[in-house]
């Protein structure tokens, strides 16, 4: 559990970024490579991503770049310098201009428990080589994992921007950080939201950025080094099927995306498709933007497919969320269905 302690002074200071930072973006999706976190929405990325690594000659790079960012409870914070830098330059700038002291005291908590690998020992040097193969590796890293989708990405976090203006417009800053999923915010001034480990952050007088990240998922993200200008990097998340759709060909379009299915050839593409993504539960609204239907049209689908008794439906205050039923997973997943 994290939790953030503030004063009236500390929730006046409250900023959000505009724009998604390159250098969190590279660690997140690195972190994401090296598990199998939000496998429906992003394994395709991943495979894609692993295949463009392999075909750039990028492998070994990469593995250094996970052995100095692995997917553990401890991150070293040079490699997130900023608070919502929008150019990756600058960020790499920054980065590269670690002080000496810091980046070894980084690196030997990094790896207090085992060898320090070479490029790290050199790194904590201050070898100027190392530091140069270092931004290089993040840049290379860069065009090939996070600047293909830059697109989608943007788009992710200006349709989360507006969201959180009303609720601080409505409800102010206490009601900007309730209006985060996960986030719980206390009587007495203290926000928590689920972490990793077990951690409190005191302000004392300093401005919280809060940062979106795309390959932010399941928890919020903070620096180690509470001395550090705070921030706290948080999840904008988008919808399974977002790789398809981000596609300029218009492959992921609502009339290709089930095609390959089986169940297309019974029930028609567009259907395949719907049922398709209900393997997570969604909206109607969710469903129309992962397959870039109108509500009419999405509404239409998922009555056809509960009607045939492929889809569940529920109301849920003021949405109806649809789900695949038991029949429904065996049909797509060509199972035997029944006693």
């Amino acid at each position: 559990m994290l939790r953030i302690h503030f004063t009236t002074e500390d929730l006046n200071r409250l900023r959000v970024a505009a724009q998604p930072d390159p250098l969190w973006e590279i660690v997140n999706s690195l972190h994401l490579l090296q598990n199998r976190q939000g496998a429906l929405v992003f394994d395709p990325w991943r495979r894609e991503v692993r295949a463009a690594i392999a075909r750039a000659g990028l492998t070994g790079t990469v593995a250094s770049l996970h052995r100095l960012c692995p997917c553990a409870a401890y991150l070293p914070d040079f490699l997130t310098p900023g608070r919502g830098i929008p150019d990756l330059e600058t960020g790499v700038d920054q980065v590269l201009s670690t002080p000496v002291a810091r980046m070894s005291a980084e690196l030997g908590r990094l790896f207090a428990d085992g060898p320090v690998p070479p490029v790290a020992r050199r790194l904590a040097e201050g070898d100027v080589e190392t530091l140069e193969r270092l931004g290089d590796a993040l840049r290379r890293y860069y065009a090939v994992a996070v600047e293909p989708y830059l697109d989608v990405i943007r788009a992710a976090v200006d349709a989360d921007r507006p969201v959180r203006a009303e609720a601080a417009l409505s409800h102010g800053p206490e009601g900007l950080l309730g209006s985060y999923q996960d986030f719980a915010w206390r009587d007495d001034g203290v926000l928590e939201t689920g972490y990793p480990v077990d951690s409190e952050l005191k302000l004392g007088g300093r401005s919280l950025t809060m940062i979106p990240s795309f390959f932010c998922i399941r928890y919020p993200v903070s620096l180690a080094d509470q001395e550090l200008p705070p921030v706290l990097v948080h999840p904008v998340t988008p919808d399974p099927g977002w790789l398809a759709l981000s596609r300029p060909d218009g492959t992921g379009g609502p009339g290709t995306r089930g095609a390959g299915l089986p169940v297309a050839q019974l029930i028609g593409h567009t259907r395949a498709s719907v049922l398709e993504v209900l393997e997570r539960p969604m909206t109607t609204t969710q469903l129309g933007g992962v397959l870039r239907l109108t509500l009419s049209t999405a509404s239409r689908h998922a009555t056809v497919l509960r009607e045939a008794g492929l889809v569940a439906s529920e109301r849920r205050g003021s949405h109806v969320v649809h789900r695949r039923t038991p029949l429904g997973d065996a049909i797509m997943n060509g199972a035997a269905y029944g006693p």
